[in-house]
C-alpha cells in the first residue's frame, strides 16, 4: 500500500475518530432571570438533575432566549457527534421560539444526535416526535410573547399614571438637587460632593439647568 496523500491521511484521521468515539450524553443549561433562580431553575437545580440523568459533562449560559449569541451552547453544538445525546431539563432551555427550536432540533437529528427533554422524553425523528416538539415549543413561544404582552400592559398603565417619568427612577429629589446647588455658593464642587455624595456630574448638570 503506497503513502497516504494528504487529503487521504486527514479523511483516515476522520474516520477513526468515528469509529473511537464513544456515544456520550451532554447536558445544557440555561437561566435568564433572576426570578429562575429562586424557583427551581438555577444553573445549578438545571447541572443536578442533567447530571443525576446521566450527562456526563454540562455547559452552561446565562442569555435571555431572545438571544441568539449563545457561546457555550455554540461550543456544545460544535462538539457532538454522531450517536451523542444532548439533554435540557425542559425544552425552553434551547430555544424559545418555534422556528428556531425546530430547525435546531432537526439539524441535530439529521447529524444523528439525540436530543433528550428530561421533562418530556426523547425527541426523535418519528411523526410523534416532530409532533410533541412542535406542540411544546409552540407553547413556548406562547409563554414568552404573554410575558411581553403582560410588560407592555403594565408600560401601558403605569403611563397612564400622574407622575410617570421613562427611565430609572431619580436616585435624589429636586428638594436635595436644589440644596446641593445652593451650597456651591458658598462651597467647591468638591466639597459639595463630600458634603452630599451627589456627584460632580449631576451638580454641573443641575447648575446648567439652573435648578
Amino acid at each position: 500500500m503506497g503513502k497516504l496523500t494528504a487529503e487521504e491521511q486527514k479523511e483516515f484521521e476522520r474516520l477513526k475518530e468515528r469509529m473511537e468515539h464513544q456515544p456520550t450524553v451532554y447536558g445544557y443549561a440555561r437561566v435568564s432571570t433572576t426570578a429562575q433562580a429562586k424557583d427551581g431553575n438555577s444553573l445549578e437545580a438545571q447541572e443536578e438533575v442533567l447530571k443525576a440523568a446521566g450527562a456526563l459533562m454540562v455547559y452552561s449560559d446565562a442569555y435571555t432566549g431572545t438571544k441568539s449569541d449563545r457561546p457555550e451552547l455554540n461550543r456544545l453544538l460544535d462538539m457532538l457527534q454522531e450517536g451523542d445525546t444532548l439533554a435540557v431539563t425542559k425544552l425552553d432551555r434551547i430555544a424559545r421560539n418555534l422556528t428556531q427550536g425546530i430547525e435546531l432540533i432537526n439539524g441535530l437529528n439529521r447529524k444523528g444526535v439525540k436530543v433528550h427533554v428530561l421533562n418530556m422524553g426523547l425527541m426523535d425523528d418519528t411523526p410523534t416526535g416532530r409532533l410533541i416538539r412542535n406542540v411544546m415549543l409552540s407553547f413556548a413561544e406562547f409563554e414568552r410573547d404573554t410575558i411581553m404582552e403582560r410588560t407592555r400592559e403594565g408600560k401601558r398603565i403605569a403611563k397612564s399614571k400622574d407622575g410617570y417619568r421613562e427611565g430609572r427612577p431619580k436616585k435624589y429629589s429636586k428638594a436635595q438637587i436644589d440644596h446641593a446647588v445652593s451650597l456651591l455658593r458658598d462651597h467647591s464642587y468638591s466639597q459639595v460632593v463630600e458634603i452630599t455624595g451627589i456627584s460632580r456630574a449631576t451638580l454641573v448638570r443641575a447648575r446648567r439647568c439652573g435648578k
